[in-house]
């Protein structure tokens, strides 16, 4: 969800980004009189995410226009239909233009690459879920995008949920300590309600884990056959993520493995900017 905070703070910084001292074109060249309409035309087949950015990148250049969406976030089109329009003073448009386009494109191309990878591992009941591998500063819009997808969300920030990763077991065990007892000890200090992830690359971790009370079990980079092995070895006794190595030629696979959860990197990192377009017509 993006909070109103959030949607103004984040799209008047790009704002002022694009225009810290106004546009110095339409400011020189258009008349101060002139009014426009524009439509956002899809040049692709896509799913939207962004409307309210989109909004709010007009919004905060110039209450007056007026924005018109026609399509909701979630929603598939096709190439050539129009999403939006957009209506008021044209140096105002032409000056929002530019950061209005850049989130939507960037958003939707987000629920576009999601929507893919839900519907490759449909009938699985397995969730396909971001991670913090997003645009920083963009989390918010970003993760936005993908529940438009059809996605699922993971742990918002490092705030949110104990999530063991290699690198914090290796320094958890140094000296030859007992995982088990040493996550036993740690998570012991927070609170009953925090849910807990624990990251493992090889099967022999997984009762150490479980021993030491984690929630979900994430399995980094297995192969299929472990994580079939894997799966069978938790019988249920925890949440079993699946990560690393997920595109959307092996996903299908990963989840007949029987995990619950997909974590998808590349849902964020690496989604195209959607081919989005605003033309502009005269009044």
């Amino acid at each position: 969800m993006i909070t109103p905070a959030v949607l103004n703070r984040v799209v008047a910084a790009a704002l002022e980004e694009d225009a810290p001292w106004g546009d110095l074109t339409s400011t020189a060249l258009l008349p101060a009189d002139a009014a426009a309409t524009a439509d956002l035309v899809a040049r692709e087949p896509g799913v939207l995410a962004g409307g309210d950015v989109f909004s709010a990148a007009f919004a905060l250049t110039d209450p007056t226009i007026v924005v018109d969406l026609h399509v909701a976030d979630g929603d598939a089109f096709d190439a050539g239909d129009v999403l939006a329009s957009v209506t008021g003073p044209a140096r105002s448009l032409l000056t929002a233009e530019r950061v209005a386009l850049n989130f939507t494109q960037r958003l939707s191309g987000i629920a576009t690459l999601t929507a893919a990878y839900v519907a490759a591992v449909a009938g699985t009941g397995v969730r396909i879920v971001d991670t913090r591998k997003t645009t920083p500063g963009l989390r918010a819009f970003e993760r936005h995008a993908v529940v438009a997808g059809g996605g699922r969300n993971h742990r918002f920030s490092l705030s949110d949920a104990v999530m063991a990763k290699d690198n914090h077991l290796a320094v958890l065990t140094r000296g030859g300590a007992d995982l088990a007892s040493a996550l036993r000890a740690g998570l012991a200090t927070l609170p009953h309600t925090t849910h807990v992830v624990v990251e493992v690359d090889r099967v022999d971790q997984i009762p150490a884990v479980l021993a030491g009370g984690a929630d979900t079990v994430l399995l980094d980079n297995f192969s299929l056959p472990d994580l079939r092995e894997a799966v069978a070895l938790i019988g249920g006794s925890a949440t079993v993520e699946a990560s690393g190595g997920v595109s959307l030629a092996t996903v299908r696979g990963i989840a007949e493995t029987g995990v619950d959860v997909i974590s998808v990197g590349a849902l964020t990192h690496s989604a195209r900017a959607l081919d989005l377009g605003l033309d502009l017509r005269i009044d």
